[in-house]
């Protein structure tokens, strides 16, 4: 593993190996673990990573290349951004993968792409934002996906959150599931379903003002 540590809390990982244990906590502004044009690439099996980042402007991006693997990002603070990829190069398939993102702030933009080039089995998928003006975009190419997503603007006058969610690839015998808990006005909420046996949602809504599309198929 190389990890390289730079100026205005920035962390950059590159990891080739079985049996990962990574755990990285940021306090300040400005935090990065990873960008865009230089993501933290970990690359194995039965990998564990946990990120901890206090502050505004965060920064979190990832791609895991491996099986078998539990990740857990919690951020606090405005303006966060995570952009979280498994199977980017097609060369696993992401099996058995476990994620949990829990976010406390405003105008977070949240990526997670499961699967993007071969099918990811057994995901559960578990997204928790509190806050307004959030933006979370989540893409499952799987089998058998699970994933809960609960968002909790009760204490803003503000707009809303925006959640986007599609779910596809072979349904198996259970088919995929989504749970919606939603509490505050507005907010728009996109949900598409699709591939073989019984693709399920289930949404609670408790606000003013929320704009719901949900689209399913075999």
């Amino acid at each position: 593993m190389i990890v390289s540590v730079v100026w205005a809390n920035e962390i950059y990982v590159q990891q080739i190996g079985d049996n990962l244990d990574l755990d990285i906590t940021q306090d300040g502004t400005d935090n990065v673990a990873g960008t865009s044009q230089a993501p933290m690439v970990l690359s194995g099996d039965d990998m564990t990573f946990d990120i901890d980042q206090v502050g505004d402007n965060n920064i979190i991006a990832a791609t895991i290349n491996g099986n078998t693997y539990t990740g857990t990002i919690s951020l606090t603070g405005n303006n966060n951004n995570v952009d979280l990829a498994c199977d980017s190069v097609g060369s696993v398939t992401c099996e058995t993968v476990t994620a949990d993102i829990t976010v406390n702030g405003n105008g977070a933009d949240i990526d997670v792409r499961i699967g993007e080039t071969a099918d990811a089995s057994n995901l559960v998928a578990t997204l928790t934002v509190d806050g307004d003006n959030n933006v979370v975009d989540v893409e499952v190419d799987g089998t058998n996906a699970d994933a809960t997503v609960v968002i909790d603007n009760s204490a803003s006058l503000a707009g809303g959150n925006t959640v986007n969610v599609d779910m596809d690839g072979d349904g198996d015998v259970n088919g995929h599931s989504l749970n919606l808990g939603i509490t505050g006005g507005g907010g728009v909420f996109d949900v598409t379903q699709s591939g073989i046996n019984d693709n399920t949602v289930d949404g609670s809504f408790e606000g003013d003002n929320a704009t719901v599309d949900i689209i399913q198929s075999d």
